[in-house]
């Protein structure tokens, strides 16, 4: 694998990366997002998505990404002072791409027999999406939904959390309205996670399609999702604080719903 070698901050190429990670609307503009990692980019390239260009330091990179060598896009070579501009972390392998994004709708969601699904409303931190993109693949659930984002699924703080689960499990962006139309056409049943006139989550049926609906955790689920609820279910909580962080929420009910689904 040879390209034009890159020594400066200051060459448009660089510019150009170093834009598409800090700025959601450069993203958005020009169709592209930042992928950073050998693992990572594995599984990007695995999922269908194509690569745009890539910029390797040969002094750091041991191993090239699944499916790299087929691919037919701009290979740039870097130093490793300049590799160290433009990654996030000093600990992934000497690659980072720029890639081709896609949309995603909720038609393209390819649904098991009894589906599990996560829900998140309004979801704010980068991070906790990633977290729970990586349970949702741990427990191959069919999908994760986001409503009404303030977020950026390319988000590269979001991909990089996600360890590459963003490629692996499908990630779908939508208004509530949408989602819950969808659900219900599709018959999954949904179950909203809050404290109010709810039932302990081991005690309700996860086994038939489910849908887990979560919201932030400052506000919770607003009215919209309450009044669609098929149930409310509830993790208990016995010390003195009344949440847990949203992405250790979705973790602990995807892995119930693989509990009963399993027994």
């Amino acid at each position: 694998m040879e390209g034009q070698k890159l020594t400066s901050a200051q060459n448009p190429k660089i510019k150009e990366l170093l834009l598409l990670q800090k700025k959601s609307s450069e993203r958005r503009s020009q169709g592209l997002f930042v992928v950073e990692g050998v693992r990572e980019l594995s599984h990007c390239i695995e999922a269908g998505y194509t690569p745009h260009a890539v910029f390797y330091c040969p002094d750091l990179l041991k191993q090239l990404p699944d499916g790299l060598r087929e691919q037919s896009c701009a290979f740039y070579e870097v130093t490793p002072d300049l590799y160290a501009k433009i990654a996030y972390r000093c600990t992934t392998e000497g690659i980072v791409a720029e890639i081709q994004s896609r949309e995603r709708s909720l038609e393209d969601i390819p649904l098991s027999a009894a589906p599990l699904i996560v829900v998140l409303e309004s979801v704010e931190k980068p991070g906790n999406l990633g977290a729970i993109l990586r349970s949702a693949d741990a427990a191959h659930a069919d999908a994760v939904i986001v409503c009404d984002p303030l977020t950026d699924l390319y988000n590269p703080n979001l991909i990089r959390s996600s360890i590459g689960a963003l490629f692996t499990v499908p990630c779908v962006a939508c208004t509530s309205e949408a989602c819950i139309r969808y659900l219900k056409a599709h018959g999954i049943r949904i179950l909203t996670a809050q404290l109010q006139d709810s039932h302990l989550y081991y005690d309700t049926d996860m086994r038939v399609g489910t849908a887990l609906v979560m919201g932030t955790e400052s506000t919770g689920l607003t009215p919209v999702w309450r009044e669609a609820a098929d149930a409310h279910i509830r993790i208990p909580m016995l010390g003195r604080l009344d949440s847990l962080n949203v992405s250790v929420s979705a973790a602990i009910l995807l892995f119930e719903a693989v509990r009963q689904r399993n027994n």
